[in-house]
């Protein structure tokens, strides 16, 4: 409770200092403001024997950001996001999200991992090349909730949005197999990896991510229809996103999927045909605000998270080198398939790679990952380096991307 209690405080404070005075978009302005807060107590403590760097050190690694984004944050955050998308504009584009979500993070994250390995030889750190394939499944999936709040920013036509949008929403699943597999050969080397096991582990995690929430979904649209009583409905939103959740977890499928397709089901055929439109109207409302609060409570733990990763020179140059490898491996992992798609007379706007790319960013999804893995010199440049990607693309790509977008994309 006190941690959450401070964490709340900071949150108000830095979105009123936003609101009055900075007026950035409120998640990058309270992100922004939270790395200046910790960049200011590092500073303090470099020049005086500053005691309060040291509790606010302690105070961050209590926050447990892995534990606190994965295992309660992210469920609620999918969910609102999912509740207010059109299905159809995704199955309109399905195929691009498909090729995006699978094809684009599999080449994206051995392009990252050859080019980052290439370049920690160079500067002398030589990072082991399964260490920097690790870092490029964890970088190379877009961030659901970063991509979400960009897009209701940048106020993109639904055409952009639905292609963005659905690809961050379903690639998680294909980069946790990856990351997790990446990271049981790092750990027990590849024989100690079962390859049929990892089809195993992929079929559950994104197969039975989908059926588990389409069950959610139906179980919950069920409940909804029978009732009329806001409350209640709220209440019943509530179980399904945190039960549903912890339900994947025990089952050991993908909880993000999951809840994304309950979310996707609920917001589209529940309000149709089982929510009367003054209980639309205040769901919308009460997700709407879970979704600001939370979000702006997200991009302040990262901000803050600066206080314990070890941005010494040489991981600092090796983070800074990896932004535009991140970058041209978007680029190429998003040509690809677009250009497949246009030969079979896919329609796209001729700046759609570049949005694609540019809108691809990466959030605390990636510093979580980066935050799991186990201790060692490896973890400590790795997360360093997550931490530099995430902040170039929230603060400048997240601000920028609004001149690339242009209606028919």
């Amino acid at each position: 409770m006190e941690i959450f209690s401070i964490l709340i405080t900071l949150t108000a404070l830095f979105s009123f200092i936003n609101y009055r005075y900075i007026k950035l978009p409120a998640s990058i302005g309270v992100m922004l403001i939270s790395l200046l807060f910790s960049v200011a107590l590092v500073i303090l403590a470099t020049f005086y024997d500053f005691v309060m760097l040291e509790r606010a050190v302690d105070f961050v690694r209590g926050i447990e950001f892995e534990r606190t984004l994965m295992g309660g944050m992210l469920s609620l955050l999918l969910f609102a996001g999912a509740l207010h998308v059109d299905l159809n504009d995704f199955l309109e584009r399905k195929w691009t999200i498909l090729s995006l979500a699978t094809f684009g993070v599999l080449l994206s994250t051995f392009m990252v991992g050859t080019i980052v390995y290439f370049i920690s030889l160079w500067v002398g750190l030589g990072l082991p090349f399964i260490y920097a394939l690790l870092f490029g499944a964890l970088i190379s999936p877009t961030d659901p909730i970063a991509v979400l709040g960009m897009l209701k920013q940048a106020r993109a036509p639904r055409s952009l949005s639905a292609k963005i949008a659905g690809e961050s929403l379903f690639n998680d699943g294909i980069g946790v197999v990856i990351f997790a597999t990446i990271l049981g050969i790092a750990l027990r080397g590849a024989g100690g990896v079962d390859w049929s096991g990892v089809m195993v582990l992929f079929a559950k995690e994104a197969v039975g991510g989908v059926f588990l929430g389409l069950a959610l979904g139906v179980g919950g649209y069920m409940m909804l229809k029978r009732v009329d009583s806001y409350q209640v409905e709220i209440l019943i939103t509530l179980a399904l996103v945190t039960g549903g959740y912890t339900l994947a977890l025990h089952l050991h499928t993908s909880g993000p999927i999951a809840i994304v397709v309950a979310g996707l089901f609920i917001g589209n055929h529940g309000r149709i045909f089982g929510i009367s439109d003054s209980t639309t109207e205040r769901l919308s409302t009460f997700w709407e605000l879970i979704d600001q609060i939370l979000n702006a409570l997200l991009f302040v733990m990262i901000g803050l998270e600066l206080l314990v990763v070890r941005l010494v020179l040489s991981s600092l140059l090796m983070g800074l080198a990896s932004i535009p490898s991140v970058l041209l491996s978007r680029f190429v992992a998003v040509s690809i398939p677009i250009g497949v798609l246009k030969s079979l007379k896919r329609t796209f706007s001729p700046n759609a790679v570049y949005v694609l790319t540019w809108g691809g960013l990466r959030g605390g999804l990636s510093v979580a990952m980066a935050l799991s893995i186990p201790r060692g010199s490896e973890k400590d440049l790795i997360l360093a380096m997550t931490y530099c990607v995430v902040v170039f693309s929230i603060l400048v790509q997240g601000l920028t991307v609004k001149k690339l977008i242009k209606p028919g994309v």
